[in-house]
């Protein structure tokens, strides 16, 4: 049984699934090499803490558990059940992670990574016991989606996909267990096939990027929230989607390297709302106001969806 979580590497997700593990009922320990995340993470707990709130996610009747920042990877795996690797997109940083808790902890012990599309298989190399070591990516923000993909490599042991999944299941979340390690898992190569027709359109000149984000939000986003891809296929009509993709597929964005948009923007600096521009531009206090009015957006439109309005 889970009991206490190790979380590594805190980021912009860690606050969220530290929150998210801790109201159900798990101690978590928190370490990050930065101070500076840590001094964030710890003023972000109370944040996510009022969206749980708001979802009106209860601990369960054995109370909540805690959070509790480290001083180092020794102190944080301690006594761990679970391992949650959070380190940034490197293979080689998680790498090196991974050696660090290997030799800290025992052969039971699972550890998972965060990893946002970087195969499972290739990451498992790098641990003594790749049979319990598995893929468990949260969706941003962690503490208020409830979706969790769990992907095995290939020498996971199904039994440590089983334990992952059915934690999931008991915090009340939704996991989604991908059957095959492919690069990005299933949600972000959904997402990146979007984002690449997206940039492509605006790179064109065929649309503004305001009305490029309406046209999503208020059109497919907004229909998607309710009626995923497969029953909207059945929704639309499958000799629909035949005729119209038998012209637009070979009409659709399909480069394999990366927009000039993007990096004639990340070449300057403008790496979103992290620099205070991206493709549109931020003040702070904008940043401040557009985080808050979107988790509030979430958490309602979660509500609606799980029938809670």
């Amino acid at each position: 049984m889970i009991k206490r979580v190790a979380l590594i590497g805190l980021g912009t997700m860690g606050p969220g699934i530290a929150a998210r593990l801790s109201r159900g009922g798990l101690d978590v320990a928190a370490y990050d090499v930065s101070q500076a995340a840590i001094d964030r993470a710890r003023s972000m707990l109370e944040i996510a803490g009022g969206a749980l709130d708001r979802l009106g996610i209860e601990a369960p009747t054995g109370g909540a558990g805690t959070v509790s920042f480290v001083a180092s990877i020794a102190e944080a795996v301690e006594g761990a059940d679970l391992v949650i690797e959070n380190v940034p997109e490197n293979i080689d940083i998680k790498a090196e992670t991974y050696r660090a808790v290997d030799a800290l902890i025992g052969p039971s012990v699972i550890v998972a990574s965060d990893t946002s599309g970087i195969p499972i298989t290739k990451l498992q190399a790098h641990i003594s016991h790749p049979e319990r070591f598995v893929g468990m990516h949260w969706s941003n923000p962690p503490h208020i989606i409830p979706m969790i993909e769990v992907i095995g490599g290939e020498k996971t042991a199904p039994e440590t996909v089983a334990t992952i999944r059915d934690l999931i299941r008991s915090l009340g979340l939704l996991p989604v267990v991908v059957k095959k390690d492919v690069p990005g898992f299933v949600e972000n190569r959904v997402l990146y096939a979007l984002l690449r027709e997206a940039v492509d359109l605006v790179e064109r000149g065929v649309i503004e990027p305001e009305d490029l984000d309406t046209c999503v939000s208020w059109g497919i986003g907004y229909k998607i929230a309710v009626v995923g891809p497969m029953a909207l296929l059945d929704m639309a009509g499958l000799d629909i989607y035949k005729s119209v993709s038998s012209f637009l597929n070979a009409d659709l964005a399909d480069r394999k390297d990366i927009s000039p948009l993007v990096l004639d923007r990340t070449g300057d600096g403008k790496l979103g709302l992290k620099s205070g521009e991206g493709m549109f531009a931020y003040t702070l206090e904008q940043i401040t106001a557009l985080q808050g009015e979107r988790a509030r957006k979430l958490v309602a439109i979660r509500r609606i969806l799980e029938n809670r309005e």
